[in-house]
């Protein structure tokens, strides 16, 4: 690899853009005059230090006299190793060089030019002017740093740093770089380890170890400490005070001392936890910025320094400091905790305070909304709705924060008309996601399909009823400051089949409300501990809208508590207090359904509003439930119905497993749209035998040939 630097000018004669040329590339120089000075020492010594390896490499080539390269371009880079060696061997040639030949001494006065600018000696905070008295930096210290800014500034300097350091790969400069330029080089022993200022504050960054670590500045941190009043980095969002959001007692902001002020600060998904280290920010004057969403997390301590040299206060949601994925990242504090900044943390759990440290403040609550706050919310953000009932309804059902109702207020106001009342309702469902705890049900019946007694048709009523009334009680009848904003809580117990997922679907049409069934094989985990964590992460997704968590086999989850004989008995009485605790906070229709009632930690059953025992069906719901288990458009006719409700005592569960079943055995092709009983008889037969329970060809009466057990011949 070749290096064509051109001498020329220097070698006629000293011009006057020599002295004022600032970096390689012409008209590159940024606005800072303490910068603008030392990045003129770095470049006029490197240029120095051309002229010397341009003559000893020349020099080395056999038969080539020294200056003999007319066209001033350097012979190929040198061995390393041999170059090192030579460093002490031509020590006295290259003083003698830098002092006779006209160029090199031209360089070197140009070099002992006062060493601070005429004029202002400190600038505008974020400045190199202003980081040098800062930092109290000392003048190798602005060397190291205009040298590593170097880079940022020109981006022809590369290669002269590759020839300077021998090395055609190496393009940005090193300590040792700098050591070799510097008069005294004993000044980068004493001056320069990991904790010198420059790195202890993230301005300058070192790739890899000792004396060959590249040194760099980064981008927006080069444009910071070499333009004055520049544009805001588009990495870096300002967050203005909002005149509806006030700081929270306890939350108050000085300016930071020696090292970084960690402030925790713990919400409800979507709250406008940026906006409250604003408003607490604002008395003190400071500006708060928060992390562009593009922001990657590796350019994290680029933008905490950027923050810190314009003055700012910094907002940073949790995932920006988790070192991994979903919830098995790893928490930890944020980057360069020397830097004078105050750093805001905002979080939906307090579990991951352990992550930040022991140096993080006190953490913080801000509190939700309440009713009152999220009406006036959706009032403002849907100003056509004049229905005021409704708009209360949607802000109990639907306990988001401001930022998801402007956002669907906005959705719904590019329609250009006034929504509906299932519209709006619609679009506030679309921001629900329990995420992979819990699967979304299409309910598929009415409540006139269910076939119960009287008693439990009326229980199943009172649901419906006690949910439609919820917002009423809660907020009109006061009931809300002593119930928390609970919501209602029932356990739907019998044997299998008797109906329970079908009654819990057919509330959910009934109300209009989302149902969700509970996967418990991905709530409960062998685990200690991530059991508490999966209901925490479903209950507080859940919390945040009206909908219905049904728990099928809800023994599972809800048994009952045992005696402590080791860890994994401790934590699993843990984690039925903390579903306890969580069921009592929950604020929409929770119903579980067992099959085995007894198992339940009664302490469940005490803060069940509903109990209802669904019973096996008597002959006369058997026989609705099998008038309507008939598909449409089945020709059912031939069937004897009552004879199957009065002979077989079925739930309706199994009644419609054996009405598939038929269907599936009778579906030929070119076969009428029809059922017979030889048909439903064989699926009757098949479903006792699937259940291992008795029965005797007698049930059967007439059809028991139809099931009756082939004689041997």
């Amino acid at each position: 690899m070749t290096l064509h630097i051109s001498l020329q000018p220097i070698q006629h004669g000293p011009h006057r853009h020599d002295a004022e040329a600032v970096v390689f590339l012409p008209g590159a120089r940024g606005e800072d005059p303490v910068a603008q000075h030392w990045l003129r020492q770095v470049t006029l010594r490197l240029r120095r230090e051309v002229c010397w390896l341009w003559r000893e490499r020349s020099a080395q080539v056999a038969g080539t006299e020294a200056g003999s390269n007319a066209n001033g371009a350097l012979p190929p880079f040198s061995d390393r190793a041999l170059a090192t060696l030579d460093l002490l061997r031509y020590a006295s040639d290259k003083r003698s060089f830098f002092a006779g030949d006209v160029t090199a001494r031209h360089l070197g006065e140009l070099i002992a030019a006062p060493i601070a600018p005429a004029g202002r000696a400190t600038g505008p905070r974020g400045s190199f002017a202003w980081l040098v008295q800062a930092l109290g930096l000392s003048p190798l210290d602005r060397f190291v740093l205009a040298m590593a800014l170097l880079p940022a500034v020109d981006s022809s300097a590369g290669q002269v740093i590759a020839a300077c350091l021998n090395d055609p790969g190496r393009t940005e400069p090193t300590l040792a770089l700098a050591q070799r330029l510097w008069d005294e080089p004993d000044d980068l022993v004493r001056g320069f380890d990991a904790a010198h200022p420059l790195l202890r504050h993230g301005v300058l960054s070192a790739q890899g170890e000792g004396w060959h670590a590249a040194l760099s500045v980064a981008g927006p941190v080069a444009r910071e400490l070499l333009f004055h009043g520049h544009e805001t980095p588009s990495s870096l969002q300002a967050v203005p005070p909002c005149s509806d959001v006030a700081a929270p007692h306890g939350l108050r902001v000085t300016a930071p001392g020696a090292r970084m002020s960690l402030q925790p600060l713990v919400g409800a998904a979507g709250a406008p936890l940026a906006e409250v280290a604003a408003a607490g920010c604002a008395p003190a004057g400071v500006p708060v910025v928060r992390p562009s969403p593009a922001l990657q997390r590796e350019h994290l301590p680029t933008f905490l320094v950027t923050a810190w040299l314009r003055g700012c206060a910094v907002y940073l949601p949790i995932d920006l400091l988790a070192d991994g994925c979903a919830h098995d990242a790893h928490i930890g504090p944020p980057p360069f905790p020397a830097l004078p900044l105050t750093v805001f943390v905002g979080l939906r759990d307090r579990e991951a305070l352990r992550g930040l440290g022991p140096n993080a403040l006190p953490p913080i609550e801000v509190p939700p909304m309440t009713h009152g706050e999220r009406l006036a919310c959706w009032r403002g953000a849907l100003p056509g709705v004049l229905d005021d009932s409704l708009l209360a309804e949607v802000a109990r059902r639907f306990r988001y924060e401001r930022e998801a109702i402007h956002r669907i207020g906005d959705e719904l106001a590019a329609h250009g008309t006034v929504p509906t009342a299932d519209a709006l309702m619609q679009a506030a469902r679309a921001d629900l996601d329990l995420g992979a705890l819990a699967q979304p049900v299409a309910p598929r019946f009415r409540l006139d399909e269910l076939m119960l007694p009287p008693e439990q048709t009326r229980q199943i009523g009172e649901i419906v009823v006690a949910m439609r009334n919820l917002t009423r009680v809660h907020y009109e009848w006061g009931t809300a400051r002593a119930w928390n904003e609970g919501g209602l809580a029932a356990l739907f117990a019998g044997p299998p089949g008797t109906g329970k997922t079908m009654a819990a679907e057919a509330i959910a049409r009934e109300l209009g409300l989302p149902i969700y069934r509970i996967d418990l094989s991905q709530v409960v985990n062998k685990y200690i501990g991530e059991t508490e964590k999966n209901l925490r992460r479903l209950f507080d997704a859940a919390d945040s809208a009206d909908v219905i968590l049904f728990f099928d086999e809800a023994d599972a989850l809800f048994g009952k508590r045992t005696e402590v004989k080791d860890a994994h008995d401790r934590y699993a009485n843990l984690e039925v207090s903390y579903l306890l605790e969580r069921m009592e906070r929950f604020k929409g229709l929770a119903i579980l359904a067992t099959n085995r009632k007894k198992d339940l930690d009664e302490a469940f059953l005490r803060r069940l509003r509903f109990v209802l025992e669904l019973p096996l069906p008597g002959a006369a719901e058997r026989l609705r439930i099998w008038q309507g288990a008939m598909p449409e458009g089945v020709d059912a006719s031939a069937l004897d119905l009552p004879f199957l409700a009065q002979n077989f005592a079925l739930a309706g569960g199994h009644i419609r497993g054996i009405v598939f079943q038929a269907c599936l055995q009778s579906a030929n092709d070119g076969a009428p749209r029809a059922l017979g009983m030889p048909a439903v008889i064989r699926a009757v037969h098949r479903e006792y035998a699937k259940l291992e329970r008795a029965h005797s060809l007698d049930q059967f009466g007439p059809y028991a040939p139809l099931v009756a057990a082939p004689r041997s011949p």
